[in-house]
């Protein structure tokens, strides 16, 4: 059985980083769940044109929506080694979807990456984001160019503290309970991302121990 992984966090936890580098290590794909749908709405796709109605009327992605769009996503062959989720499960509900989804595949891995409020609005305050594939900057603008990609590097509009804040209070009302339905698995393992980016990433790979 392939290494299944999902990393939970708070928004600038450093999620997307640092699931770039454990699959590009461990050689499994990142399904970024809000890459899949930027990249739907921009290719017009009829999931695409679907979740652009959603977003546009003011409503959010919900639970069945996003378990149809990972679980498309999963039965691709390219996951029979694992993968690695970034950005599903947010919720209980999709939490126990995944469960059924995986079910007989092979173990599931929980790390949570743990950030305080004042360092998540600290670090969103410069946040960049790849224009190209997604993918968020903890360089704060040291770096001009996506180390993923290579395409340039944008701030993001949702990183005003007024809708970070909001962010935040929507994380640990839906997400934050997460924890508490993994908690108990010994799979579940949980790293302090108050920490440079490489020691993030080595505590991660210890913690996992793959």
């Amino acid at each position: 059985m392939g290494l299944n992984l999902v990393m939970l966090g708070p928004p600038g936890a450093g999620k997307g980083t640092q699931a770039v580098r454990l699959a590009r290590m461990w050689r499994i794909p990142h399904v970024s769940t809000g890459a899949i749908l930027r990249e739907a709405i921009r290719n017009q796709t009829a999931l695409g044109l679907e979740v652009k109605a959603i977003l546009d009327s003011g409503a959010l992605v919900d639970d069945a929506l996003m378990t149809r769009v990972v679980r498309e996503r999963l039965e691709r062959p390219d996951v029979d080694a694992g993968f690695l989720l970034d950005g599903y499960p947010r919720t209980v509900p999709q939490a126990a979807a995944l469960d059924g989804i995986i079910a007989g595949r092979g173990t599931l891995v929980i790390v949570e990456i743990v950030l305080s409020d004042a360092e998540v609005l600290r670090r969103l305050a410069s946040r960049m984001i790849c224009s190209e594939c997604g993918v968020n900057s903890q360089d704060e603008g040291q770096v001009q160019s996506c180390l993923n990609c290579g395409g340039q590097l944008v701030p993001r509009t949702d990183d005003a503290e007024s809708v970070v804040r909001n962010r935040l209070e929507v994380y640990h009302r839906q997400t934050a309970p997460l924890v508490e339905y993994y908690g108990s698995r010994a799979t579940f393992r949980q790293v302090n991302g108050d920490q440079m980016v490489d020691e993030v990433t080595d505590a991660l790979v210890r913690a996992i121990g793959a």
